[in-house]
């Protein structure tokens, strides 16, 4: 009886302390950036002491006046303690700080030497140069640090011979493709040495008989497809301009035409890698199919430089479609467009793009290129095949539509038709910008099972819509991934935390729906941050209703599991024993083992 008197008056008299409490430990977590290396989600109650909340972080040691103590445990040890430091914060996506902060390794001038002697004159430490490739170029992402030195190799044994120098001096590596990564991939939080795979970009073979292509890395996807036209074949894969081939491989990109053929790790056959020792290995034959051994290639593939530097791609070709219809119709909601690219999906036709654009989008798009579309949800098609079976696919969807409550059903073959109806969904992006031009662009990359499409899009847009900032919907609709446009001010702090809640909310609803943080973007420093959930009542036993400790979640160990990335950390330290290869990137620092 004295027990429950008791803590009825610590309820009363301590409500408003926890919820102090709990508002300054995340103001200080918010405001250190996402220094979260020593964070290991959730806390929980100690059996032996039911009022003791213990939490892997000593960010706040506090004790409560009275009869109730919290106490903090000291941080576990990192399995770096190197690069990927506690000190070593890092902001972005999940945090109101979108710096990446990095403790600087000194570049010592023996090694500029070692590198200005394999380079040559394509070695640069102009300030203008580096910080231009510590910014990536479609990213409100920074970083505290730029590189000391960039290196433009003309061959693989360039490449093995710069690794080796900085492998030997323990000096960071950031390889460099096209810099159209939006998730930071291409920042030096640490400085060190970029290498730009630039001049790398010539066509080694073209088999057309078995229709592969051997390529450098520094190829753009673009440029490829010019040089394969007058053979009547095209590399399927079209993510945005300026992508390389390379940074393609390195992020296991996609596109819009993924529905049909796969995304990059469909699609290549094979590749060269310069190791972190300096090695070179060959992942796969040029067999279409092999059972031999690890299969090394899609292991590389989505690794984000941090497992070797990639020198050379096979990759798979198709054939330029005979005859090809682009259709475009409008709906009241987008959950009327996201059904019909489900139900298009589900009735077998085999449609190489299905896009959706919101009316936001849509209305960028008339503000952009001065044109007049209705503003309404839109989904766009694209047909391939003989003719007579393109027009009976358009048919067939066209009926689909109309079951759907679809109108405005349009559709072309003439090759500059379809070019326009297509501009406007490559262009979607910078059509953004013409709607706010000061501000930058937080970009969501959720994918689910295409079933709960319809679902997560509905809930997302109720938020978004209800939001003060500027937002639209893009969606590769027929496999279940859509993007965000967030237009927000990142000197304001409003502003950037309003962004940072929507992209929470879309990631943490996606992983509910058994999807993922990222279905085509990669990981970067942007999806490894400590992301702030919807809390749920963690003192629920002592009914402390206004007090929720949620469990800090982290968007890779919520969707794989702690157990999966350890064996990636496994795998890196095995390759990279000295951390150089894009450090702080993909792997989140608090994992250990």
């Amino acid at each position: 009886m004295a027990f429950t008197s008791w803590l009825s008056r610590l309820r009363s008299s301590y409500s408003k302390t926890i919820t102090d409490l709990r508002t300054s430990f995340f103001h200080h977590l918010r405001t250190r950036g996402a220094s979260t290396t020593a964070i290991t989600p959730p806390y929980h109650f100690s059996k032996q002491n039911p009022f003791r909340i213990t939490c892997s972080n000593s960010l706040l040691p506090v004790t409560l006046a009275g009869s109730l103590a919290i106490h903090f445990q000291s941080p576990p040890p990192l399995c770096d303690a190197s690069l990927d430091s506690p000190s070593s914060g890092i902001g972005g996506k999940g945090s109101a700080e979108f710096v990446v902060k990095g403790s600087h390794k000194h570049v010592p001038q023996e090694l500029i030497e070692e590198l200005k002697a394999i380079c040559q004159e394509d070695t640069s430490i102009d300030y203008d140069e580096r910080y231009f490739h510590g910014k990536p170029q479609n990213s409100f992402h920074k970083a505290v640090n730029i590189p000391d030195v960039v290196v433009f190799p003309r061959s693989e044994e360039e490449v093995s011979n710069i690794v080796k120098s900085c492998d030997e001096h323990k000096v960071p590596i950031v390889p460099y493709g096209g810099a159209t990564s939006i998730e930071g991939h291409t920042l030096s939080p640490h400085g060190g040495v970029c290498i730009d795979m630039s001049l790398m970009k010539n066509v080694k073979a073209l088999h057309v008989e078995d229709m592969d292509v051997v390529v450098e890395p520094g190829i753009g996807w673009m440029e490829l497809n010019e040089y394969l036209e007058p053979h009547g074949l095209f590399f399927p894969l079209d993510p945005g301009p300026g992508a390389t081939i390379g940074g393609m491989c390195a992020t296991r990109c996609s596109g819009s035409l993924a529905v049909r053929y796969g995304t990059m790790r469909d699609n290549v056959i094979s590749l060269k890698v310069v190791l972190p020792n300096g090695d070179v290995v060959k992942t796969a034959s040029r067999a279409r199919k092999s059972a031999a051994g690890y299969d090394l290639t899609r292991l590389l593939i989505g690794s984000e430089g941090t497992l070797g530097v990639i020198t050379e791609v096979t990759l798979r070709l198709q054939k330029i479609p005979q005859h090809s219809v682009v259709a475009m119709c409008n709906f009241p909601t987008i959950k009327d467009a996201a059904d019909v690219a489900i139900a298009t999906m589900l009735s077998g036709i085999q449609v190489s793009r299905v896009e959706l654009m919101d009316e936001v989008q849509v209305r960028a798009v008339n503000v952009a290129n001065d044109k007049n579309l209705p503003e309404f949800p839109t989904l766009m098609f694209e047909f391939i095949g003989t003719e007579a079976y393109v027009r009976e696919q358009t048919l067939i969807v066209q009926k689909i539509i109309s079951e759907h409550r679809g109108s405005d059903f349009v559709f072309a073959e003439d090759p500059e038709a379809k070019k326009e109806l297509w501009k406007i969904r490559k262009e979607a992006l910078w059509a953004c910008f013409a709607m706010e031009p000061k501000y930058e662009a937080m970009i969501s990359d959720v994918c689910v099972p295409l079933s709960r499409l319809a679902e997560l899009i509905s809930c997302s847009k109720k938020e978004l819509d209800a939001s003060p900032l500027v937002c639209t919907v893009i969606a590769h609709a027929g496999d279940g991934n859509f993007h965000t446009v967030i237009l927000f001010d990142p000197n304001q702090e409003d502003q950037r935390r309003e962004a940072e809640r929507l992209n929470n909310f879309m990631v943490h609803t996606a992983l509910s729906m058994e999807g993922t943080c990222t279905g085509e973007h990669g990981v970067g420093t942007g999806k490894m941050k400590v992301s702030y959930p919807l809390f749920e009542p963690a003192m629920h036993f002592m009914k402390f209703d206004t007090c929720s400790f949620g469990a800090l979640a982290i968007y890779l160990e919520k969707e794989l599991g702690i157990e999966a990335l350890k064996t990636m950390k496994r795998i890196k330290n095995a390759l990279d024993p000295n951390n150089i290869m894009n450090p702080g990137k993909l792997i989140p620092p608090h994992v250990c083992f």
